[in-house]
């Protein structure tokens, strides 16, 4: 009878091709030969491909992501199992995907990050699972996730398979949200469902001309409609970042923007259950801001820049513009006070005249909602006319957009601060957390006219009948509007009936809001018992 080879003698080594090595050392040599066959990719053709194309491969994205040195991959030689179609003849590692943690400024992270060099980045099943297990790793360890996104959707080889992929992506960020930062990283095309989970976590960043998002592509659409567009011009970073407002950063290039991912990062907590990190803060908590009684005109007619105003109060002048380019009629930013990050909303009086709107309101509300989730003190600056009066905004639905904001205000738990600095009339003061929805500290400036509308509108309400019969009905509403705003529109109209806790020199800001902010730093309040609200769609 003849003898049979051992079965280690009979595999072939996955690299050479020739019989394994019989001890540890040779085994070792094999493991790293694997790891460097993993970590090159498929080639170094595909690679000039991906940088002939202005783009990284994924471990050079990888690398500008993450403190020097720390990331740990997780089953870099995992492979598919799938055959047709060609599919048993190749079998890549990693799949199209790398997973694993390291660190951000010192502070663990999840990544994961296609690969378009192998199946286009498309998801498989194997692609799938390696996601869903860092995702969950994520969710466990209490990290944030972030996703460098440049696939081609799903693997259409792979069938219903790759769309349960999918789905398990959907519904693992749905259960994180809130619990953990999600950050998006659009370097690349993505296309059709696999849109969906990017607008699914809390922050989308897009790069200039080598990244797209949209469910149906320029072909499908021209099929469709007749209308021509571009992949770019359908849904590149600027059309994101300034039209859809899917998009809340957009760059010039992969560099600056993972850097600016990295920055975001350092002002976010880990998680719902830690406070956003503290830095060291140089800048005097007793710095008078004399610039403001400048930069803020008393005729509330006039505009100016809210950003200059912001500046003047934070440290350093710093802040993180979010959604910089879309409703640009609101201010949302995040930015620090004493080393202490917090969030601001604010009218920017340049846009529109500050009023609130559709898209304005949508902004507000998500922005609110981040902030409560992941314990950021929320300071909103009112300098709002109202809101935009017009049948486009009537029909779109202002009333159920504008509630959104409305909830998250009345819903958040953070500590709440509001400080008037001129205009606040009508719905949108009481919307833009007054203390009658919440607020637990409202300010005002001397500068401030908090009333149910503007003085010349209210007298041509109030004083219709003298106005019209009067033998000089201009001279008669000059006299009726001087006097409605020296009856109700004075600044401590409001003080006086204790709708604003203090009135205060706007040179002093700065200190009034730290000051604030350290006394409700130990807040805590309990929403009632249920499953979940509803808030308006």
């Amino acid at each position: 009878m003849t003898d049979q080879p051992q079965s280690s003698q009979q595999a072939a080594d996955p690299v050479s091709g020739e019989a394994p090595a019989q001890d540890a050392r040779g085994r070792v040599a094999e493991l790293h030969a694997l790891r460097e066959r993993a970590r090159q990719g498929p080639s170094e053709r595909a690679t000039e491909a991906q940088h002939a194309k202005g783009k990284l491969t994924v471990r050079e994205r990888i690398e500008l992501l993450l403190d020097e040195g720390t990331f740990r991959e997780v089953e870099p030689l995992r492979r598919h199992r799938a055959t047709g179609f060609g599919l048993e003849e190749k079998k890549p590692y990693t799949d199209g995907v790398v997973t694993g943690w390291g660190l951000v400024h010192g502070r663990t992270v999840f990544v994961y990050a296609h690969d378009f060099r192998i199946f286009g980045g498309a998801l498989g099943e194997a692609h799938a699972t390696k996601i869903h297990k860092i995702m969950d790793m994520a969710i466990s360890a209490g990290a944030p996730l972030i996703s460098l996104n440049d696939g081609a959707g799903a693997r259409i080889q792979e069938g219903v398979s790759a769309l349960a992929g999918y789905g398990g992506i959907f519904q693992r960020n749905t259960k994180a949200s809130g619990v953990i930062p999600q950050i998006s990283v659009m370097l690349g095309p993505c296309a059709g469902g696999a849109a969906y989970s990017p607008a699914l976590t809390d922050f989308v960043f897009m790069v200039r001309d080598t990244s797209q998002m949209f469910i149906t592509g320029p072909d499908v659409v021209q099929a469709v409609t007749g209308a021509q567009v571009s992949q770019n011009g359908l849904g590149g970073a600027d059309v994101h970042a300034g039209t859809s407002g899917v998009a809340h950063f957009a760059y010039d290039d992969e560099q600056s923007c993972l850097e600016e991912v990295r920055y975001l990062l350092s002002m976010l907590p880990s998680n719902n259950r830690e406070n956003p990190p503290v830095e060291e803060c140089h800048d005097p908590v007793d710095r008078r801001g004399e610039a403001l009684l400048d930069l803020v005109p008393a005729d509330g007619n006039r505009p100016y820049d809210m950003r200059k105003v912001i500046e003047e109060i934070v440290d350093d002048g710093d802040l993180l513009e979010i959604h910089e380019r879309w409703a640009t009629n609101l201010i949302v930013c995040l930015a620090r006070m004493d080393g202490q990050v917090v969030g601001i909303i604010a009218n920017q009086p340049q846009s529109l005249a500050g009023v609130l709107d559709i898209e304005a309101s949508e902004k507000g509300a998500r922005f609110v909602q981040m902030c409560d989730a992941f314990n950021i003190p929320i300071l909103t600056l009112l300098d709002v006319p109202g809101f935009l009066p017009g049948v486009d905004q009537e029909h779109g639905g202002i009333i159920r957009h504008g509630a959104k904001l409305l909830y998250a205000y009345c819903n958040a738990t953070v500590p709440r601060i509001s400080v008037v600095l001129r205009k606040a009339y009508g719905g949108a003061y009481i919307v833009m957390d007054s203390q009658s929805i919440g607020a637990d500290l409202t300010f005002a400036w001397p500068t401030n006219e908090i009333a149910v509308m503007g003085a010349e509108g209210a007298a041509n309400v109030i004083f219709r009948r003298q106005i019209n019969g009067a033998d000089d009905p201009e001279a008669m509403r000059a006299r009726m509007v001087k006097e409605y705003k020296a009856e109700l529109m004075h600044p401590y109209y409001a003080a006086e009936r204790g709708l604003v806790d203090d009135v205060i020199d706007p040179a002093e800001t700065r200190e009034v809001l730290v000051r604030s902010l350290q006394m409700l730093r130990s807040k805590h309040a309990d929403l009632p018992s249920r499953k979940h609200g509803n808030p308006p769609q």
